[in-house]
């Protein structure tokens, strides 16, 4: 019966075996990998002799409809694009598609790179498109050098969004710092040095070999302990490096934290990678001892060079305390930053409100306006509280 039906795909639609043929059960639809830029033929479970049990969603689409085979190809696919039955005259589109149009065999054309939008691999194709003589002035000027202060940008606006937890807003910002890699991805592989395919396995290789306790037959029950694994297992990585390339050092636990990252947060994670490697504080009271003594050193500092350094030192072991209270020191500076705006902001609108200056303000009433501050946003969180209640 397959040959049949490829015969009439290629009589009636033009399919051309050439661009491959992906070949899907209906009832397994939602969890098969599914290209639109390549022809497909989903037919009934029954013509390919198969379990008709349905399958459970693919990984990567198992997110709003990813259960639902019409809202998965209603993703995938155009709305108008065209939908071939076989035997029948008369076509639909995907977006005219009922469950019952499933139960016999369909042919979906290919769409063309650029409307595949939500393929992995219509990123990479618009890339290179982009790139040719004929593409876009921007993208061909480009470079990894020209990229990295973008590179930052999208990290820290993705980073701004999941503050607000799963959005779309999430998604979009996680579809703008995607667009840094495949760039970058695109540009080396032009230079011939590697390409998307080499970045999925390099990534993929190296989390399955770093998770031994799932993908092997290593154990590992708590976070803990999977945490001291990652840091045994990265440094077998670092030695093996090394023994294959005699004149490079062998790398250390620390090396592998970038210099560029915000302060506060390579702090945090050098402190933890020495902590996966047994040099951590017995208890936290020994961390908060030190705060006490880093803060006294800073206070008998004489010099602007000393001042600087205990100031440094003293951040560094209140990172310490954030890393054993499960605090991320960064976010909570950053949160403690947009607080102070907040409350800042209103401090200037009830100054502004009596036609004063905050300049021609004491201390003190510039602190009792911030008390103001406080109170007002307490009670706007009260209220808030009580309407999502």
């Amino acid at each position: 019966m397959l040959d049949a039906l490829v015969a009439e795909a290629r009589l009636r639609w033009a399919l051309d075996l050439a661009d491959g043929l992906q070949v899907i059960a209906a009832e397994h639809l939602i969890g098969t990998p599914l290209e639109p830029s390549r022809p497909a033929l989903i037919v009934p479970a029954a013509v390919l002799r198969l379990d008709p049990a349905p399958s459970t969603a693919l990984p990567g689409r198992h997110g709003p409809g990813g259960d639902d085979p019409l809202a998965v190809l209603g993703r995938l696919y155009p709305a108008d694009h065209p939908v071939g039955r076989f035997g029948s005259a008369e076509g639909l589109t995907i977006g005219e598609m009922a469950t019952e149009t499933l139960a016999a065999p369909l042919y979906l054309r290919p769409v063309a790179p650029e409307q595949a939008v939500a393929s992995p691999w219509a990123m990479p194709w618009i890339s290179h498109r982009l790139r040719l003589p004929d593409g876009c002035p921007w993208d061909r000027e480009q470079t990894h050098e020209s990229l990295r202060n973008h590179l930052l940008e999208e990290a820290y606006e993705v980073y701004d969004a999941l503050g607000a937890g799963a959005t779309p807003a999430l998604a979009e910002e996680l579809g703008d710092l995607l667009l840094q890699v495949v760039l970058h991805a695109q540009l080396a592989a032009e230079a011939g040095v590697f390409d998307m395919t080499d970045v999925n396995a390099a990534i993929a290789a190296k989390i399955v070999r770093r998770h031994p306790h799932v993908f092997g037959d290593a154990e590992a029950r708590t976070a803990s302990d999977v945490n001291r694994q990652w840091e045994r297992i990265k440094a077998d990585e670092r030695r093996e490096g090394a023994e294959g390339d005699s004149s490079k050092p062998a790398k250390g636990a620390l090396d592998g934290v970038s210099r560029i990252l915000p302060a506060l947060a390579a702090s945090q994670e050098m402190q933890e990678r020495a902590a996966n490697i047994g040099y951590e504080w017995p208890n936290i009271e020994g961390v908060l001892d030190k705060v006490v003594e880093e803060l006294a050193e800073l206070r008998d500092a004489t010099s602007a060079a000393d001042r600087a350094e205990e100031y440094g030192d003293l951040l560094f072991v209140l990172v310490n305390v954030a890393r054993w209270q499960g605090i991320e020191a960064e976010a909570a500076l950053r949160a403690a930053n947009d607080k102070f705006r907040r409350r800042f902001a209103s401090v200037e609108r009830q100054a502004a409100a009596r036609g004063v200056s905050l300049r021609d303000l004491s201390f003190m009433e510039l602190d009792t306006l911030w008390d103001t501050a406080k109170l007002e946003e307490k009670a706007a969180l009260a209220v808030a509280s009580k309407e999502t209640a």
